[in-house]
């Protein structure tokens, strides 16, 4: 009788439309617009999954956050502003216990041949703002920034990131 239940149920589920999550892709591109990769941003029940895949990057750590406008028109990446945040100030780093950016992300490692793919999960984001977080569709959208160096996670304001390298717009 056992079996006949687990059999149902896994025909029942069979024929069932499973919903999927929101999500965006993204073009990662350089300072002189050439392309560097790709970024998809996927809604999770409790914050946003990020999926990046870049080349020709220099190898080696490099700093990785949301930043808080969708604009990746300056050469420099100034006009994405500066880091997601939640609170009046920016406290910035995700070994800091004072620490309230929502762009704060694990650092991203390119190999020899300048490659690099990370998959993390961000839980202060949200592709429109479920649940009270920041949302990285609002109006002017934010963008995906990859920084020269990688983010020691304490220092303010950006961890010692340096540049930005590669930027991704997120409408």
């Amino acid at each position: 009788m056992r079996g006949f239940l687990i059999v149902c149920a896994g025909l029942a589920m069979a024929g069932a439309a499973v919903a999927q999550p929101a999500s965006v892709t993204v073009d990662l591109k350089g300072p002189k617009g050439e392309a560097l990769g790709k970024a998809t941003l996927t809604e999770a029940p409790k914050g946003v999954l990020l999926k990046i895949e870049a080349k020709g990057l220099t190898p080696g750590w490099h700093g990785l956050h949301f930043h808080e406008k969708g604009d990746c028109s300056s050469a420099d990446f100034k006009s994405a502003g500066g880091h997601v945040h939640g609170g009046s100030t920016m406290v910035h780093g995700l070994l800091n216990a004072d620490a309230n950016e929502a762009g704060d992300l694990p650092n991203l490692y390119v190999a020899a041949d300048g490659t690099g793919s990370a998959e993390v999960l961000s839980p202060w984001t949200s592709l429109k703002g479920a649940g009270g977080r920041q949302a990285l569709q609002d109006a002017d959208g934010s963008a995906v920034v990859v920084h020269a160096k990688a983010d020691d996670h304490m220092t303010q304001p950006i961890g010692g990131a340096g540049d930005r390298v590669a930027c991704a717009v997120v409408k």
